[in-house]
């Protein structure tokens, strides 16, 4: 798939484990295993073939979040995307939009 970074963060926490902002903090073992899904998010041709990764817990969400799909890095922390359809290039291209705490209230 093809990856988009929505913000700012997530592409400074992708490319220098790291980050500027300081909302965005995150531990440096959640950093590494951000960077492996994302990996895989980039190795994959399709979403379907996420599903071959039990421990991501790919799921389309529901509700307020109707739309986005997630992958889980860890139990508490999880990688919120849309992907859409290229059918002219039959190319899928996610557009990672959160990395989110999973538990935390709103």
């Amino acid at each position: 798939m093809e990856i988009v970074f929505e913000k700012d963060y997530l592409r400074e926490l992708y490319y220098d484990g790291k980050t500027n902002d300081k909302h965005h903090r995150y531990q440096p073992q959640i950093v590494k295993k951000y960077v492996n899904v994302v990996n895989i998010l980039d190795a994959v041709t399709k979403v379907e073939d996420l599903f071959r990764y039990n421990s991501l817990h790919y799921e389309k969400l529901h509700d307020d979040k109707e739309g986005f799909e997630s992958v889980r890095v860890n139990d508490q922390y999880r990688i919120e995307f849309k992907s859409t359809e290229n059918v002219e290039k039959s190319i899928t291209i996610c557009n990672i939009t959160e990395l989110s705490n999973h538990y935390k209230k709103r």
